[in-house]
């Protein structure tokens, strides 16, 4: 609970959340890159580059960003690590363009578990930050 003087705006703890939500980001993306090292290649290894690239983008972004471009840096973060959940998902149960996944897959048990928490710490980031916004 966040107490404050009258006259004084609440200091959420958003920051902590941002780093945190920016840790996610980073570790999903360097589970991808790390598979595309590791013999991950065609479309699905281009894919797995683009997807590391977004994340460290992201986790920069949520990072750097300042006034305005704060919420906009957090929901980008969370659409981008619950759309790569979602994508994994998809291949792990009814395919997704055509691949299909298992969790016997390098890292794939590995994934499951940090794109979903991921995604759980950035929908709280993404909440802190549009109910700070709006307070």
């Amino acid at each position: 609970m966040t107490h404050t003087r009258p006259g004084t705006a609440p200091s959420a703890p958003v920051p902590g959340w941002r780093a945190l939500s920016a840790v996610f980001l980073l570790a999903m993306g360097g589970i991808h890159l790390y598979l595309v090292f590791n013999g991950t290649g065609g479309v699905l290894g281009d894919l797995f580059v683009l997807n590391a690239i977004g994340g460290l983008v992201l986790a920069v972004a949520i990072l750097a960003a300042r006034g305005r471009l704060v919420p906009v840096a957090t929901v980008l973060g969370l659409l981008f690590l619950g759309g790569s959940w979602l994508a994994l998902v998809l291949a792990l149960t009814v395919g997704l363009f055509g691949i299909r996944s298992s969790l016997d897959y390098d890292l794939a048990p590995t994934t499951l578990v940090v794109e979903t928490i991921g995604t759980v710490v950035l929908a709280v980031t993404t909440v802190l930050v549009l109910r700070r916004r709006s307070g």
